[in-house]
């Protein structure tokens, strides 16, 4: 597997990539100050367990440092968190996935608010890179909960002014949050990793179901490529079946994309799919790396050539060490972001065209 890229700057780095890009990607970089140099003075970011080396890339990208705090566990497994350094009156940023264990960095990050508000801080930002339960945003059936909703609701009743995000399962979920919610795109940061490493000749952008066709099209769009979709069957909770390839996909190499790689079973059969349908060569771009249940070795036996996954859930020791799985480092758009929310600045400018 390549290694992340190393810099003493991801600043300069993310900067100066755009620009050698054409800002055809990323035109949405500026050449603003770090947070840490001439940026507000009152603002702070503080980390909970889920995935501090995120948290450390992005304060390196800002040129400043984490909060000083402590999350705990005690043995009947409750959770406790203090703050080590004065928060009165900042603008504090919480840095928490809620991946595995979804519970417990949930209540990390909810506890973490509460003490940041009756620490008075002046705004909270709930930074979620991946946000859990984002799969049970409707009633699938009767007598059925809505918890994504739920999640929601706490969050805000924890002390969160504000949410930033990315790549939301569905994008409507923002509108289960009373306040201000920001959902990222991972997509600018795949593009210049697709058109580094294969071009635009031959390519073809892949939906892995008819869910993801507006997520695929806008990356197609970007890339100057077709679109194919893939009609998928699922007939069980967990298991999938592909049943159909729209789109001609012979002698192309394909781009799947999809917000997230769960158990991996979705992945592998389409690319299975492709593969017989006399696809050149198959990789997949997600932004969620979940692989849960064995997914890590389910990419490594199918016909993929690669899973390329960014950062933000911290990817465990088996997907580091695959030479089937590459990782994107997503600290740069989400420091960004951080610094834009900071200093009253646009975030959708971000992804202007």
């Amino acid at each position: 597997m390549a290694e992340m890229p190393q810099s003493s700057c991801l600043r300069c780095n993310f900067l100066k990539k755009s620009e050698e890009s054409g800002c055809d990607s990323l035109p949405y970089v500026t050449k603003a100050t770090p947070i840490g140099q001439h940026g507000r003075s009152n603002m702070k970011l503080l980390s909970c367990n889920a995935n501090r080396p995120l948290a450390e890339a992005i304060a390196d990208y800002l040129d400043t440092r984490l909060t000083r705090s402590e999350v705990k566990t005690f043995s009947d497994q409750e959770i406790f968190v203090r703050i080590d350094e004065n928060v009165r009156g900042e603008d504090v940023f919480v840095i928490q996935s809620t991946s595995y264990p979804a519970n417990d960095n949930l209540m990390q990050l909810l506890i973490c608010m509460d003490a940041l508000k009756r620490a008075s801080a002046r705004r909270i930002t709930a930074v979620i890179p991946y946000f859990g339960y984002a799969r049970q945003d409707r009633k699938t059936d009767g007598r059925t909960p809505i918890s994504a909703k739920l999640v929601a609701n706490l969050i805000c009743s924890a002390g969160a002014d504000r949410v930033l995000t990315v790549d939301l399962h569905a994008g409507q979920i923002q509108g289960f949050f009373d306040i201000p919610t920001d959902n990222l795109f991972g997509s600018p940061v795949m593009v210049d990793d697709i058109k580094e490493r294969y071009g635009t000749k031959d390519l073809i952008v892949v939906s892995p179901d008819v869910g993801g066709v507006v997520r695929a099209r806008s990356l197609a769009k970007r890339l100057k490529a077709d679109l194919a979709i893939v009609d998928k069957r699922r007939p069980e909770a967990g298991k999938s079946e592909v049943m159909n390839i729209i789109g001609d996909v012979s002698g192309k190499r394909c781009i799947m994309l999809d917000d997230m790689c769960d158990s991996g079973g979705t992945l592998a059969n389409a690319a299975a799919a492709l593969k017989e349908h006399g696809a050149k060569s198959v990789s997949a771009y997600v932004t969620h790396g979940v692989l849960s249940n064995n997914a890590v070795q389910r990419i490594e036996k199918s016909v993929l050539d690669e899973l390329v996954m960014t950062d933000s859930i911290q990817p465990p020791e088996d997907a580091i060490n695959s030479k089937s799985i590459r990782i994107l480092p997503i600290s740069p758009l989400l420091g960004e972001a951080i610094r834009r929310i900071a200093n009253e600045e646009s975030v959708s400018k971000l992804f202007d065209r």
